[in-house]
């Protein structure tokens, strides 16, 4: 049996190791996010705590039909909002964002829909009111009910090397289509993207796995 001293002296070796645990954990594997608006209703509902995927081999590898967090791209979101809290709740707040439980207030971060990848043409939209995807009438299985899947007319290609993205709630949601006149011309360049939304952890009532859903895959 361990004398007491030894355990005292091994314990801020067993902090240190979990909080690198935890570092490693955040910077290769898996990063927690909230979800602070309704742009991705229905999929991911406001107040959700999202899981994000980012082993470099998946996450990396960004295909239609995922559900991405990005970083701000072009000031989409302005500057981030300065709050004022307790010193006690300030200093567990920045030790929870140290080792990924929350996200970095300062890097500003987006959850959207990847619509389309390097080389598609997208136009919005046909007669039937939907998205024409390299020649293809797409239906969108997870846009919320009673939207349209776009309220604005649009032909883009996507350049290499970036994405185009929308939100769900298309009628809420800020996204490629309007931030067309950005550096970046709407598009979310790849090296922005922090990982692939994976599940949906909290509340237990909204638990989820967030599925790849590409509308124009065959077979």
């Amino acid at each position: 049996m361990p004398r007491k001293g030894s355990v005292l002296r091994e314990f801020p070796i067993l902090v240190v190791v979990a909080l690198l645990v935890s570092l490693l954990i955040k910077t290769f594997l898996v990063q927690f996010f909230y979800i602070p608006s309704g742009s991705m209703e229905t999929t991911l509902q406001i107040q959700d705590r999202v899981a994000v995927n980012k082993v470099p081999f998946i996450s990396k590898t960004i295909k239609r039909g995922d559900v991405v967090v990005f970083h701000d791209p072009a000031n989409w979101l302005g500057e981030a909002p300065q709050s004022v809290e307790p010193f006690l709740i300030s200093k567990v707040r920045e030790g929870l964002i140290a080792v990924g439980v929350l996200p970095d207030p300062a890097k500003q971060h987006l959850v959207k829909r990847v619509i389309g990848v390097a080389g598609d043409h997208i136009i919005c939209c046909d007669k039937t009111k939907h998205l024409i995807i390299n020649g293809v009438s797409v239906k969108e299985p997870y846009i919320i009910k009673g939207d349209d899947p776009s309220d604005t007319e649009f032909e883009v290609t996507v350049p290499k090397g970036k994405i185009w993205v929308m939100g769900d709630h298309r009628s809420a949601s800020a996204d490629s289509r309007y931030h067309t006149d950005d550096i970046n011309d709407g598009f979310v360049p790849v090296n922005k993207v922090v990982g692939r939304v994976v599940a949906v952890i909290w509340p237990l009532r909204d638990a989820a796995i967030i599925h790849r859903i590409d509308v124009i895959k065959k077979g």
